[in-house]
């Protein structure tokens, strides 16, 4: 078959209905390769190009637009986000065609913000595609990730910039932030159109190369400043997640975790690290374990960080807590009532609280997890003191909210940390996505980062956002680098997303004001 009849019979799908919807669906479910494990960020932009140009061909004047642009975007949230599947299939207690169900539910929510942008997007009138490709469409994809990430607690996940963090798109991010890698994205890809439809060939080709050229440049700017290196451990336990709640199996795991630790021996300043709820127990009760811990640390002159369930009996809440343990600076040691700990802020829905627990906890065991009952931390806490460094913390899913943690950020900060367990999620290629996410707050902040996880990914990144190693999944192990903190303040730790809010706004305001005078 030649070409020329390729693109006939291509033509011809594209004219009817299902054939829209169908390509549609093929263009949205390609953007999972754009990101973790699978790295192919390129491909983004034919699946993006060749969506607006499918989005052409469709009859503004009727409900086509919003259909073809809800399939493409909730094909996009399955296969993206589909691993969420694992932890209700594996741990939820219902029938597997009720998670899948949950899951497509979960996916048409999600889609419903990107698909009202696409279809806003065709619903001015007046614009030439360079005010349509280059303004608009961005701005209102801009906009819709961002309600996606904060209407009903959020779900921040797969905003296109993780997939360019190894790229040279990576250098806006210490200046704007993720979502200035997402608009640059966008604004390539309706480069990329006008280039296609031979418009403005010069401003189109001019713009894609000033935006990947200053992307390069501005990699090789610094804002932090490195200190003396420290040595870190994280600690890797592999507990299996269906025992780790086991009364009888805590102390099991709590050998696991000091044996591990104990690989190193010297006598030099050690910072260990053990991953979210590695002490699967209230502090309150393992009070006999904790104290002679970190007198022992101590005398070893190391400094143990780790995971928790806290609890205040004054209120009878539980907190999903950090604390630190063994050598630390003076007025900062360990005792029950040390403020020198973080309280998990950003909680997760149904895993670590239950909107109407009334009504959906008798429903299915997904509805009522072992420690399900969480209260929220504060917003904005002080940061975690080593004698080695300061640390800002944020625990599993936090690690999605950038501006949460740019809160808790100061140019006294030396690293970012991040305590996870991803073992809910099983080997899918959700944890890899959660490390992605990771490793761009280490872009954002310049600072380094350290994830200590139960089964993986435990890794550790540089101020750059190089990863330094990673421990093997579903092993027991330990990591140790010496790892250079760095203090300072990047533009986005110090103004955040506020440019791209009031660019938004004024590009916004600009192309009302011009379709409404090119009306009169």
């Amino acid at each position: 078959m030649s070409d020329p009849i390729l693109l006939e019979k291509l033509n011809d799908v594209t004219k009817h209905l299902y054939g829209q919807l169908f390509v549609a669906l093929l263009l949205g479910a390609l953007q999972v390769f754009a990101f973790a494990p699978f790295g192919q960020w390129w491909v983004i932009y034919p699946a993006f190009v060749a969506f607006f140009l499918l989005l052409q061909r469709v009859q503004i004047t009727t409900r086509r637009p919003f259909l073809i642009s809800f399939t493409f975007c909730i094909a996009m949230m399955i296969a993206t986000i589909h691993w969420v599947y694992v932890s209700m299939d594996l741990f939820g207690g219902m029938p597997k065609i009720v998670s899948a169900l949950l899951i497509i539910l979960l996916c048409a929510y999600l889609a419903i913000y990107p698909s009202l942008a696409l279809w806003v997007s065709t619903r001015f009138s007046g614009l030439s595609d360079i005010q349509r490709y280059l303004l608009l469409m961005p701005v209102l994809w801009l906009i819709s990730d961002w309600l996606r990430g904060v209407v009903l607690t959020g779900f921040p996940w797969a905003y296109l910039g993780y997939s360019h963090a190894g790229t040279p798109l990576a250098g806006f991010a210490p200046l704007l932030g993720v979502q200035g890698i997402t608009l640059v994205i966008m604004v390539i890809c309706g480069a990329f159109i006008l280039l296609i439809r031979r418009q403005q060939l010069v401003l189109s080709g001019s713009l894609i190369a000033a935006l990947l050229i200053s992307g390069y440049n501005l990699q090789k700017q610094r804002y932090t400043q490195p200190q003396p290196e420290i040595t870190v451990s994280l600690v890797q336990g592999n507990i299996d997640q269906h025992l780790k709640w086991k009364t009888e199996q805590l102390y099991p795991s709590l050998l696991k975790y000091i044996e591990l630790s104990e690989t190193r021996r010297d006598d030099q300043n050690e910072l260990i690290i053990w991953p979210e709820s590695a002490i699967a127990a209230l502090e309150l009760n393992v009070q006999d374990f904790l104290q002679p811990l970190s007198a022992e640390l101590a005398a070893n002159n190391k400094t143990l960080i780790t995971g928790i369930i806290g609890y205040e009996r004054a209120t009878d809440d539980y907190y999903n807590s950090i604390i630190t343990l063994g050598k630390l600076p003076e007025q900062q040691g360990y005792s029950l009532q040390s403020g020198n700990r973080y309280q998990k802020h950003h909680l997760l829905p149904i895993g670590e609280f239950v909107p109407f627990e009334n009504l959906l906890r008798p429903l299915a065991p997904y509805f009522n997890l072992p420690m399900s009952s969480f209260q929220r931390g504060q917003a904005v806490q002080d940061n975690l003191q080593t004698e080695q460094t300061t640390l800002a913390a944020a625990i599993c899913y936090e690690i999605a909210f950038p501006e949460l943690l740019r809160k808790n950020i100061s140019a006294e900060t030396g690293m970012l940390l991040t305590l996870s367990n991803d073992a809910w999620f099983g080997n899918s290629i959700g944890p890899d996505q959660h490390l992605e996410i990771a490793r761009m707050r280490a872009i954002e902040f310049e600072r380094p980062l350290l994830r200590a996880t139960n089964n993986g990914v435990t890794a550790i990144f540089d101020a750059a956002g190089n990863e330094l190693e990673r421990l093997p999944k579903n092993t027991a192990a330990v990591l140790t680098k010496n790892i250079q903190p760095s203090y300072g303040k990047t533009p986005y730790q110090v103004v955040g997303s506020f440019p791209l809010y009031l660019y938004c706004l004024v590009v916004l305001i600009g192309l009302f004001l011009y379709s409404r005078y090119n009306k009169q």
